[in-house]
């Protein structure tokens, strides 16, 4: 399913649905996918005119081109309360929930190591971008059988040397103020902004030097489907939009696990997976 059609709950969904059709041969038992566009209503104008435009996009998401490698992180649920709680002890709050850790934990992580690794300085940005779900943001919520995108782009950003000297829980904090200030309002603002100037998303405008993305979620239900030869054993991402710092999240096979599908650079994968502090936290 190409993303303009759809978000990570609408995909799925479908998914799930379609499995279901597939291994019963009968009408599907969750509720059917939502159309309906009125959130817009009184926000902007339908039908939204897309201007022409004269220039070609000489920019797209095609296969990447430099040395890439993938791993999965595997994290049991005692090591992610182990980081939630050493993460809010920290910053003497209890905001901070078991994904943020986990997040602030691989940004730390990375970083020190693509640091130990490379030629970066202490003064070099380093970026987190966190494709964060709106549906629940919006009043009344959307419902998650709404078939469509209900997402926001959010950046968490640091120097290279503050985010390493600061450690787990001031990154893990940044990261739950970026995904709280992810409101109602910024949707609205979003949607009126593109209507008055729509623009194709690029790689440029996601990928940039020592940054890193996620997207997916843990609470989505990966393992839901059954096309009539069983339950999925592990979930992965294809090969597709690909590039050094993608980290996509998914829910571990066991209970309250995560899995982090990791794309990086081979020497910055090496020196992770030699990283013992790293390492203590993952399961082997």
């Amino acid at each position: 399913m190409n993303h303009s059609i759809g978000d990570g709950t609408s995909f799925w969904n479908f998914f799930n649905t379609w499995s279901e059709i597939s291994r019963t041969g009968a009408k599907p038992s969750k509720a059917i996918p939502i159309f309906g566009r009125e959130y817009l209503d009184g926000i902007i104008d339908l039908p939204i005119r897309i201007p022409f435009f004269n220039e070609q996009i000489q920019e797209k998401f095609l296969l990447p081109t430099e040395p890439l490698q993938q791993r999965v992180f595997h994290f049991r649920k005692e090591k992610i309360a182990e980081l939630k709680s050493k993460a809010n002890a920290q910053m003497g709050t209890s905001k901070i929930s078991s994904l943020q850790a986990l997040m602030g934990h691989l940004w730390v992580s990375i970083t020190r190591t693509r640091h130990l690794t490379s030629s970066s300085t202490d003064d070099q940005e380093t970026k987190y971008l966190v494709i964060v779900g709106t549906r629940q943001r919006l009043q009344p919520p959307l419902s998650d059988h709404y078939l469509g995108n209900a997402v926001l782009f959010g950046w968490a950003t640091s120097t290279v040397g503050d985010l390493i000297k600061r450690g787990l829980g001031w990154a893990a904090l940044e990261l739950n103020r970026m995904v709280a200030s992810q409101t109602e309002q910024q949707v609205k603002k979003f949607l009126e902004d593109w209507f008055d100037k729509p623009r194709l998303l690029t790689r440029s405008a996601v990928v940039r030097s020592h940054s890193f993305v996620t997207g997916s979620s843990p609470r989505f239900d990966v393992y839901g489907n059954d096309f009539g030869w069983g339950k999925p054993v592990a979930v992965r991402s294809g090969s597709g939009n690909k590039f050094d710092g993608k980290l996509t999240v998914f829910a571990g096979a066991e209970e309250g696990s995560i899995d982090f599908e990791a794309c990086l650079s081979p020497h910055t994968l090496r020196a992770l997976a030699e990283d013992e502090e790293f390492m203590q936290s993952v399961a082997v």
